[in-house]
């Protein structure tokens, strides 16, 4: 049976938002997110891209990815966001790889550290609600759009089908019922099954087995999507 949404535990990133909501007025997307970057917002100890980027929150998606990836005869990935591309780089994917982020600081890391042999890949500053990005099979959207409004969400499915990727593999929560609003940067759950974006089922699912929060967020999954089915 699903939970009713008012029993979920609070979410750090969420709470943390709320109580600096008052420093992003007038903030454009990519100056909210170097700000969220820069002062660790989301309050994860190993990784500035939140709890949900550190090892152990990974462990289940790190091993099953690759075979993910493999099922759907992915060679090529987009990773939009990257973050720190903390977790991905020790994830055997056996696929070309290509990470963008809306934060430059983490571009010029990332780039010092594929130069100097440390990780794999390309990685590009790129903006996934406007910039042109670049062409892979499937792109991964995790742990990004449940900080978007619903508007930089539009934006962003538009410019990934723009791209002529044929999968897109995005965070859902399936026993979440009502997606509301939200503020660019801030965090809430979505159910891409549920207006007002009724994706349908999603082809594949992935359950993350996520422990935040004392398991109260247990359905987060990556759902699978042909981007050429979804509603434009």
């Amino acid at each position: 049976m699903a939970r009713d949404d008012s029993d979920r535990p609070p979410v750090l990133a969420h709470q943390r938002f709320v109580d600096d909501r008052e420093s992003f007025a007038g903030l454009d997307l990519q100056q909210r997110f170097r700000r969220i970057h820069d002062t660790n917002l989301w309050g994860a100890p190993e990784s500035s891209s939140g709890l949900g980027s550190e090892l152990d929150a990974t462990a289940v998606l790190r091993a099953e990815l690759p075979r993910l990836l493999q099922k759907l005869g992915v060679t090529s990935l987009l990773d939009a966001p990257c973050g720190d591309a903390g977790w991905i780089s020790t994830a055997d994917l056996e696929v070309r790889y290509v990470g963008i982020d809306i934060v430059p600081s983490l571009i010029d890391s990332l780039r010092a550290r594929a130069a100097a042999g440390d990780i794999k890949g390309e990685h590009h500053l790129a903006d996934i609600t406007a910039d042109v990005l670049p062409r892979c099979d499937a792109i991964l959207c995790r742990d990004c759009l449940v900080h978007l409004s619903f508007a930089n969400i539009e934006r962003a499915v538009a410019n990934f089908h723009a791209s002529g990727a044929t999968w897109l593999i995005a965070t859902t929560f399936p026993e979440w019922q009502s997606n509301a609003d939200c503020e660019d940067g801030d965090w809430r759950a979505l159910n891409f099954e549920r207006a007002p974006f009724s994706w349908g089922p999603p082809l594949e699912l992935l359950n993350e087995n996520c422990l935040e929060a004392g398991g109260g967020w247990r359905d987060k999954s990556l759902g699978v999507w042909r981007l050429a089915a979804l509603p434009q």
